[in-house]
C-alpha cells in the first residue's frame, strides 16, 4: 500500500503541476472572444478522426509523415503496457489488457526505429524545413520518448528473467531475458520495480513538461481538427459585419490562439510558401511561432494584452510580403490559419496608412474609378471597340451567360487580347453572352487581402446591384481571382448565382458538342494551376480537358493541382513594385515548367498568370521554344484564326 500511496501522490503532484502550466498558458485564450466553430459537428468529428488517423496531409511529405504515423500507432499499443504498470502499483492482483501484450514487442521496435528516423531526418534530411524550429525541445521530446520506452522494455525483460512462463506474450523481451547473467537474476524483482518506477515517473515528468513544448500540439491536435474551417477556402470573412482588425493578443478570437499552441513547427508551410522560396521576408512557420511567443508572454504578464502585434513583433516587410495563396494552410496537418491573421494584421495598418506608396495608389484608384488602373469607368469596355462584332450590355439584353471580366482583363495591355480572343471564340460558337461594361467594378479580392474590407464591401454591393439588373443563365470570368470573390464571398452580401470559369464553360461547350475536337498540331505542354481556381476551389480539371480533347501532350510539372506553386501575383502583390536579388515566384515557376523536356507551351487560365509569367520570360534565361500561352489559346492557330472545323 506504500507503493500505492506514493504512486497517487506523485500522479497527483504532476497532474496539479501540468493543470496549471496549462490554466497559465490558456489564461488569454479563456478572455477572448469565442469562435463560431461548433456547426456541423458530425463532419467536423469525422474529418478530424480522418486526419488524425490517417495522416492525411502528413504523409505528403512521406517519410517524415510515415516515422510519424508510426510513432502515433505505436504509442497506441504501447498505452496499455503504460497503464499495466501503473495498475500493478495500485492493484497487484490485477490482470488488466493481458490480450494487448503481444502488441508490447512490435511496437517497443517500431517505435525506436521511427524515433531513429525522426532525428535523422531532423538533423540532416529536412534540416530546411527545421530551419528556426525549437530543435532543443524537440530533442528533448525524442530523447524522452527513448528513454520511455526503454524504461518500459528493461521492466519487461527484468520481469521475464523471474518469471519465463510469461515469455511467449513478449518474445524480444523474452530473448534478451536470457542475456541476463545469472549472478544478478535473484535479483529481478528489485531491477523490474527499479525501472517500473523510472518508467512511470518519465511518464509522469513528460505529462508535466508538455504543456509548455511544441509536443503541445498532441493534445490540442484533435479539438484543432474539429474546429478547422469546414466553409469555402475562398471566402476569407464570413458575414458582412466590418470587425476591428485583430491586431493584439487581446482582439484575437478563442480559435485564432489556439492556432498558435497547435503549431508542431514542422516547417510544411514555409516549404510550400513562394514568398519564402523567392527570398522575401515572409516564414510562415516564424510568423506563427513569434504570435505564440506574445501569446506566452501575455499569458505569463510579460507584456500587456493590447500590445500591438503588426509593425513591433511582426516586421511589415514579412506581412506585405504575402501573396495570400493559400499553400501555407493546404500544407499544414493541423489546419493552421496563417492568411486570415495576416490580412487581419494588414488591415490594422491600412487603417494606420502603414502600406507600400503603390497599395496606397490602388486603393485611390479603385475607390474613386472603380478599377485598379486609373482609369475612368466609361474606358472599361474600350477593348470591345476593337472586335467587328457588338457584345451586348447585359443589363439591356437577356443573355446566357454574364461575363465578368475583371479589371486585367479589361485594362492590361498584355492581357486585353486574350479577353477579345475569348469574345471571339463565345460570338462564333454563337453562345449568348454579354457583359457589365462602365457598370463593372474591380471584384475586390485583392483589395480585401490588402487589408482595406470597407472599400472590398463598397464594391461588392456595387456589383451586386449591376448583376441583379441582368438576366442570365450563369457568370462566367477569366480571372480566378473574380472567380472566387463570386463564388464564395458575394453569396454574404445577395448574390445567388451559377459561377464559371472560362475553362469550365469551354470545357462544357466541347463534351456537349457545341465545340468540335479538330485535329490541329500536337504539342507538348505543361499547365500552371492557378491558386485562386485550384488550390482554393478545386477547379483542376476543366483545363486538362480542353488540352487533351485538342489533342495536345500534357505533361505536369513536378508541383501541379494542389501543389501548385504560386506566380506571385495574389495578395496586392503583382501591384507591388520592388527590387529583389533572388528570383520572383513566377520566375522560379516557369523555369520549373522550362525544365521539362520538349515543353513548347506553358499554360496558365488566368489574366494575372498571363502578365506574371509574360514579364518573367523576358526576364530569365530558358530555352527559345517554350512560349507562355492562356488556354483559349489552344483555340486559335498560328495565324491567330480560330481553328478550322472547330465550329460546328
Amino acid at each position: 500500500m506504500t507503493e500505492a500511496w506514493i504512486l497517487i501522490g506523485l500522479i497527483a503532484l504532476s497532474v496539479s503541476l501540468a493543470s496549471l502550466r496549462l490554466l497559465r498558458r490558456f489564461r488569454p485564450i479563456f478572455a477572448a472572444a469565442p469562435s463560431v466553430r461548433t456547426d456541423h459537428p458530425r463532419v467536423r468529428l469525422f474529418g478530424a478522426l480522418a486526419d488524425f488517423g490517417l495522416h492525411r496531409r502528413l504523409l505528403r511529405f512521406r517519410f517524415a509523415g510515415s516515422y510519424h504515423a508510426v510513432i502515433v500507432i505505436s504509442f497506441l499499443c504501447l498505452l496499455t503496457a503504460k497503464i499495466r504498470s501503473f495498475v500493478e502499483i495500485l492493484a497487484p492482483q490485477s490482470d488488466v489488457l493481458r490480450w494487448a501484450m503481444p502488441l508490447h514487442d512490435p511496437a517497443v521496435l517500431a517505435m525506436l526505429a521511427a524515433v531513429s528516423a525522426a532525428v535523422v531526418n531532423r538533423l540532416w534530411f529536412g534540416r530546411g524545413r527545421y530551419a528556426g524550429s525549437n530543435q532543443r525541445d524537440a530533442i528533448i521530446i525524442l530523447l524522452a520518448i527513448t528513454f520511455i520506452v526503454f524504461a518500459l522494455e528493461a521492466e519487461a525483460v527484468s520481469h521475464l528473467v523471474a518469471h519465463p512462463l510469461d515469455g511467449a506474450l513478449f518474445p524480444l523481451a523474452f530473448a534478451l531475458s536470457r542475456l541476463v547473467p545469472a549472478s544478478i537474476s535473484d535479483q529481478a524483482g528489485t531491477i523490474e520495480t527499479t525501472f517500473r518506477w523510472l518508467h512511470i515517473s518519465s511518464i509522469l515528468a513528460f505529462l508535466v513538461y508538455i504543456p509548455g513544448s511544441k509536443h503541445f500540439h498532441a493534445i490540442l491536435g484533435l479539438p484543432q481538427l474539429f474546429l478547422r474551417n469546414i466553409g469555402p477556402r475562398g471566402q476569407l470573412f464570413p458575414g458582412t459585419e466590418i470587425a476591428p482588425p485583430a491586431n493584439t493578443i487581446s482582439s484575437q478570437s478563442r480559435k485564432a490562439l489556439l492556432d498558435l499552441y497547435a503549431c508542431s513547427e514542422c516547417g510544411r508551410c514555409h516549404a510550400s510558401c513562394p514568398a519564402y522560396a523567392s527570398g522575401a521576408a515572409l516564414n510562415p512557420k516564424s510568423l506563427i511561432m513569434t504570435l505564440r511567443a506574445q501569446l506566452v508572454s501575455t499569458a505569463h504578464g510579460k507584456i500587456p494584452a493590447d500590445a500591438p502585434l503588426a509593425g513591433v513583433a511582426i516586421p511589415l516587410e514579412s506581412l506585405w510580403a504575402c501573396t495570400t495563396c493559400f499553400a501555407c494552410m493546404a500544407a499544414c496537418p493541423l489546419h493552421i490559419e496563417h492568411v486570415p491573421k495576416i490580412v487581419d494584421l494588414r488591415r490594422s495598418l491600412v487603417e494606420e496608412g502603414q502600406l507600400d506608396a503603390s497599395l496606397t495608389a490602388i486603393l485611390n484608384s479603385a475607390r474613386r474609378y472603380g478599377n485598379v488602373f486609373k482609369r475612368p469607368a466609361r474606358q472599361r469596355p474600350k477593348w470591345v471597340e476593337e472586335l467587328d462584332f457588338e457584345i451586348p450590355d447585359a443589363r439591356e439584353s437577356d443573355v446566357d451567360y454574364l461575363w465578368f471580366v475583371g479589371d486585367h482583363a479589361s485594362f492590361h495591355p498584355v492581357a486585353i487580347s486574350k479577353s477579345q480572343r475569348f469574345a471571339k471564340l463565345l460570338h462564333a460558337a454563337n453562345i449568348s453572352f454579354g457583359i457589365l461594361y462602365a457598370e463593372e467594378r474591380s471584384a475586390g479580392n485583392d483589395i480585401r487581402r490588402i487589408g482595406e474590407e470597407d472599400l472590398f464591401q463598397e464594391l461588392a454591393r456595387q456589383n451586386i446591384d449591376a448583376i441583379k439588373e441582368c438576366s442570365f443563365k450563369a457568370v462566367v470570368t477569366m480571372d480566378p481571382h473574380s472567380f472566387n470573390t463570386l463564388l464564395n464571398e458575394y453569396p454574404a452580401f445577395g448574390l445567388q448565382a451559377t459561377v464559371l470559369h472560362h475553362t469550365e464553360l469551354l470545357a462544357d461547350l466541347i463534351e456537349s458538342g457545341r465545340l468540335a475536337r479538330p485535329a490541329a498540331p500536337k504539342r507538348r505542354v505543361t499547365y500552371h494551376d492557378p491558386c485562386y481556381l485550384g488550390r482554393y476551389n478545386g477547379r483542376f480539371q476543366a483545363a486538362r480537358t480542353i488540352i487533351e480533347s485538342l489533342g495536345h501532350d500534357l505533361v505536369e510539372m513536378p508541383r501541379n493541382r494542389e501543389n501548385s506553386f504560386c506566380c506571385g501575383a495574389g495578395g496586392g502583390r503583382i501591384f507591388m513594385n520592388e527590387v529583389s536579388t533572388h528570383p520572383r515566384p513566377a520566375e522560379i515557376r516557369l523555369r520549373e515548367g522550362a525544365e521539362i523536356n520538349g515543353v513548347e507551351w506553358f499554360l496558365v487560365a488566368c489574366p494575372k498568370d498571363y502578365v506574371m509569367f509574360s514579364d518573367a520570360r523576358k526576364s530569365i534565361e530558358i530555352s527559345s521554344e517554350v512560349s507562355v500561352k492562356e488556354i483559349v489559346d489552344l483555340f486559335y492557330d498560328e495565324n491567330g484564326d480560330i481553328i478550322s472545323n472547330l465550329i460546328l
